[in-house]
């Protein structure tokens, strides 16, 4: 939940879950518009253990995508791309960092939307510093994440997420992954197209898993 939470759901304050997950106390989750026995969320793996792998998909609309091209590869380089970001109190989501055969390498993560034309001229004047070829920049992608415990024990969940998002021929741009969630970064036109495709793929009911 916490990661859910963390990824755009607006169902739970994440400070809540934080608290429920420390003290071991179980949160039930009721709608405000009609009755019914509403979602358990439990510390208890062992009540779970036979629940889908998947339990929800989360997605963003709020992101942008910033890149440093042909950045020299040499250490302390990610310190003076990020400092200089940070400084400027910009949260930093997504990173990916890619090495090519000249000895360069290309720096790309994600901000809040809000935050892009900021950080992009922030970044303009790092690129200048660093001796880099350019900054990129796009305000036009969305993050989508599946998420689920079961996701630890169970081989390619990403894999099978990655195929069923090649199958819509959408491109993956950027890709993070932990022990309950995979995240990928997309075209924001292909969001709904994605969160359709990934429901269908993994038996998702869409009342009860998609967040935003």
């Amino acid at each position: 939940m916490l990661e859910m939470a963390s990824l755009g759901s607006k169902v739970l304050q994440i400070r809540s879950v934080e608290f429920a997950g420390k003290y071991k106390v179980p949160l039930r989750v009721l709608s405000s518009m009609v009755d019914g026995p509403g979602t358990l969320i439990t510390t208890e793996e062992d009540s779970i253990v036979e629940k889908p792998v998947i339990s929800g998909i989360a997605f963003n609309r709020d992101e942008a995508k910033l890149t440093v091209v042909g950045v020299p590869d040499i250490p302390g380089v990610a310190s003076r791309i990020l400092g200089p970001v940070s400084r400027a109190n910009i949260e930093v989501d997504m990173i990916v960092q890619n090495v090519a055969g000249d000895k360069t390498t290309d720096f790309t993560f994600t901000v809040h939307r809000n935050d892009y034309e900021k950080a992009k001229t922030i970044l303009e004047k790092v690129v200048v510093e660093l001796g880099a070829r350019e900054c990129t920049g796009n305000n036009k992608i969305a993050k989508v994440s599946i998420v689920g415990v079961g996701m630890r024990s169970h081989a390619g969940v990403a894999s099978s997420m990655f195929d069923t998002l090649a199958k819509e021929n959408i491109n993956i741009q950027m890709i993070s992954t932990s022990e309950i969630k995979v995240s990928v970064v997309i075209a924001e036109k292909y969001l709904e197209l994605a969160v359709r495709a990934l429901h269908s793929s993994f038996n998702l009911d869409a009342t009860d898993t998609v967040s935003e």
